[in-house]
Order: structure tokens, then sequence, then C-alpha cells
């Protein structure tokens, strides 16, 4: 046991020995570091001057113009005649889910009416024609093709009115 305990200390001992050789000192990295020195210093630019900050006052200077706290066009008051969720409308089951979950898997003909066949978070497949609703956002199907179901939302404008969207579930891979 002393023997191998003698070769790892002479071992250990060696490695040192290699590591600490290389950390001897560069002459190229000496003049590169005295050359920097050598160089004349630099003369720093002066800061640029600070404009000081004008104060608006909204109740003295913005005798004409709009307030910044209302809406810029009268439309946009959300009383117009833009479109309205039917909130008497019955909902569907599909409309219990986010868009981005559902996944249409495919479509299926009977007689001439072709349907879109739409799988929820949970596993089911359901069937929608044209007409039907799905989605969080009073999304109506408009249209069905083989590789996607086209929907139009309405969403909220953000100002009290309502905007409609378009949307699409696409078909799953």
């Amino acid at each position: 046991m002393s023997a191998s305990l003698t070769i790892r200390q002479c071992l250990v001992l060696a490695l040192a020995v290699m590591t600490l050789s290389a950390c001897g000192g560069s002459d190229d990295l000496d003049q590169y570091i005295n050359g920097i020195k050598a160089r004349p210093g630099g003369r720093i630019p002066p800061l640029p001057e600070i404009t000081p900050y004008e104060v608006f006052s909204y109740i003295a200077d913005a005798q004409g113009l709009r307030s910044p706290f209302r809406p810029d066009t009268p439309q946009a008051s959300g009383r117009g005649s833009g479109p309205r969720p039917d909130v008497e409308r019955s909902r569907e089951y599909l409309e219990s889910f986010p868009l981005d979950t559902l996944g249409m898997v495919g479509t299926l003909y009977i007689g001439e009416t072709m349907y879109g066949l739409v799988q929820t978070a949970d596993g089911l497949i359901h069937r929608v024609i044209p007409g039907n609703y799905m989605g969080q956002n009073d999304g109506r199907i408009t249209q069905i093709s083989e590789s996607e179901i086209d929907l139009v939302e309405i969403i909220s404008d953000g100002i009290g009115g309502y905007i409609e969207r378009d949307a699409a579930v696409g078909l799953s891979d």
C-alpha cells in the first residue's frame, strides 16, 4: 500500500510541476502589455448638454385639443352599430373550449353534407357544419374544407365595442 501511495504522490507532484511551468511569463504578452501602456492617453469627450424638461399643463395649454383619456373617433365609443355577441343564443358544447385546444382531425361526408370532425382536449370527436359555434369568442363556423375550419369570432375592441376577427382550426397531424 505504501508503494502505491508513493506512486500517487509522484504523479500528483509531476502534474503540479507541469501545471506551474505553463504559468511562466510570456515575452509576447509582456511586450503587448508594455506597448499598450506606452500609448498616449486619449481625451474623453465632454458629456452632451441635457435640456431641461418642459412641463405641459393640459388645463392651461390644451384648450382646443382632444383629451388624451377619450377615444379619438366617435364610432369607437362602443355604442355604434357594429357586431355584437348574441347573449340570448343558447351556447353550444364546443364553445366551452378555447379555440387553441380544439383540433380538426378530418372531414366526413354524409349524403351531400360535409362535416368537420373536431377533437376536444378530453379526446372526444364532434361533428360540425357551417353555422355551428365553437371557441370562447362566439366563433361561428363559416366554411369547412379538407384542411381547415374557418370561423369568424366576435371579440372586444377594448373600448366597449366589438370587432369581427377571422380564425381557423387547421387539420392536426
